[in-house]
């Protein structure tokens, strides 16, 4: 059960995406190839509830399992990536922010075209679990409790509403989260919360900051393998932790400054 396992992030898929979500954007094509590569090398996706599953139980997990993450919700990843998925028989975790998805629960501007849930039904029919990633993708170590209650509690029962059954799997927008927001994540009942990290994942880092890895516009067919392969993962994301962990302090002296002042 130490087996170290390659959580691949990505966001939208897609040709020409907004500048916005331009740098973690993949090409489709480059998806497709990516995805190619991991057959060719033996892994099996499993779903985030399975691995979640797994480690908690102490189940067998398959051959080289690697899990395909989707964040937020880019209509790019019905466009693009579930005919991939799709042929290939790939198992996939999309997670949603349910207030930008196109729909009666729209109630913010998302940063590029959204699915709407009639797509979203279409994924989880072919497979892909269905996540949860707040209701309007704030930072939500930044919000009081109230705020944080409804961000966790409303998309779970909003994506329970729409598809008919509550998501059991959650992915912290930003990738922030403390240990308030993971034992609020908790209480509105969900099994197992995604991080960023940039790390493979790993049973002892608990179900609740479980790591990732960041596929990028950028990212090389070359680099790919070596991150799912586990080499060179530390190096290729130095300074992306290093700004992460310098910026967690300033996050939280701006929390405490602002409790201070209410």
């Amino acid at each position: 059960m130490n087996v170290a396992v390659p959580i691949l992030m990505y966001h939208a898929i897609a040709h020409r995406p907004a500048p916005a979500t331009h740098g973690l954007s993949v090409a489709p094509e480059a998806f497709a190839a990516q995805m190619e590569l991991l057959g060719e090398r033996g892994f099996t996706p499993v779903t985030t509830a399975g691995l979640g599953r797994a480690w908690r139980h102490g189940e067998t997990l398959p051959p080289r399992p690697v899990l395909i993450t989707f964040d937020d919700g880019y209509e790019g990843v019905h466009r693009h990536a579930l005919p991939v998925l799709d042929k290939l028989g790939f198992a996939s975790t999309l997670f949603v922010s349910t207030g930008w998805l196109r729909g009666a629960q729209e109630e913010s501007a998302p940063p590029d075209t959204m699915l709407d849930w009639n797509q979203v039904r279409e994924l989880a029919a072919a497979g892909a679990e269905i996540g949860g990633h707040s209701h309007t993708h704030p930072q939500l170590d930044q919000l009081d409790d109230t705020r944080l209650r409804f961000e966790t509690l409303r998309c779970r029962e909003v994506i329970a509403e729409e598809l008919g059954a509550a998501p059991v799997s959650f992915a912290y927008p930003f990738g922030y989260s403390s240990r308030r927001v993971r034992q609020m994540v908790r209480a509105a009942g969900f099994a197992q919360s995604l991080a960023v990290g940039n790390a493979l994942a790993r049973r002892r880092q608990g179900p609740y900051a479980l790591e990732r890895v960041t596929v990028r516009r950028s990212t090389a067919a070359d680099e790919f393998v070596r991150l799912v392969e586990g080499r060179g993962v530390a190096r290729n994301f130095a300074r992306d932790r290093a700004l992460t962990k310098g910026y967690a302090v300033v996050r939280r002296t701006r929390r405490a400054i602002r409790m201070l002042r209410a």
